[in-house]
């Protein structure tokens, strides 16, 4: 795949926007179009002129099929139901998928790892290059201290975020699991949970209201000592520009489902 023209799934939404706005600023980036779902306001808009910029002659369309049919990566922060579609007809099209939205089911990933046996798809709960970091650091911290150290992990969104936890603190869970070695699924304490604090538990505490772009912390609390890491999204155009990064690295890529850990050559 040589193609290395962006085509932007959700066009006029708040990343949407965001995302056609860093592809058109980075050089070497280009724009295939954009689409969102059909009867959807922005439909017909130039896209330029939606994301804030000069007019550039293309509108959103209601449908991916004529974008696909330009584009060699599809960006992709709709809702989990439309990502699992979208891979589907990226599969079917030879166009590479970045995928930045969270809360999907286990069959929406199931079916996007379908896709990913015809394709190259990034997928990661948080595209910022910050927080993939900390991730690696956190299954770091994990691996090195035991379960002496109960390990929490904070997040907080703005008010109309949808999914809880995120789609970033559950990565963080994962990575703390893998670097204990053990099952985040019989490791998760509830966030509402009551009682004591079983031994080796990883622990998640939602906190939703106003415009927080994004707060994660990872705390490692021993009796004697705490280590604490953590990340503050300040402008959420540090995600699009993760979101462009990971579509240009796709570009000819062999079918697989990467990470941005991939992306970034951290590992893991």
């Amino acid at each position: 795949m040589s193609n290395s023209s962006i085509l932007v799934a959700g066009a006029g939404g708040r990343m949407g926007k965001a995302i056609v706005a860093e592809i058109l600023r980075t050089p070497g980036a280009s724009l295939a179009g954009g689409f969102e779902r059909p009867g959807g306001p922005a439909i017909g808009m130039d896209i330029g002129v939606l994301a804030g910029l000069d007019a550039i002659g293309l509108n959103v369309e209601d449908a991916a099929d004529k974008g696909l049919a330009r584009a060699g990566v599809l960006i992709d922060f709709t809702v989990p139901q439309v990502s699992a579609a979208n891979a589907a007809a990226a599969a079917a099209n030879g166009v590479a998928h970045v995928i930045g939205t969270t809360g999907l089911s286990d069959a929406q990933e199931a079916a996007i790892a379908e896709a990913a046996k015809t394709i190259a798809i990034v997928k990661s709960g948080n595209m910022s290059v910050g927080v993939n970091v900390l991730t690696a650091l956190v299954e770091q911290a994990a691996q090195a201290l035991d379960d002496d150290f109960d390990i929490e992990i904070i997040e907080a969104h703005h008010r109309a975020k949808v999914d809880a936890p995120s789609g970033t603190a559950l990565m963080l869970a994962r990575a703390a699991a893998r670097g204990r070695a053990v099952d985040l699924s019989q490791k998760t304490a509830a966030a509402d949970r009551t009682g004591g604090r079983k031994r080796g538990d990883i622990g998640i505490a939602v906190s939703r209201g106003g415009g927080v772009v994004g707060e994660h912390r990872v705390a490692f609390a021993g009796m004697q000592e705490v280590i604490t890491l953590s990340h503050s999204a300040i402008d959420r155009t540090l995600f699009a520009k993760g979101a462009v990064a990971a579509a240009r690295w796709a570009v000819g890529k062999p079918p697989g489902l990467y990470s941005m850990r991939d992306v970034l050559g951290l590992g893991g």
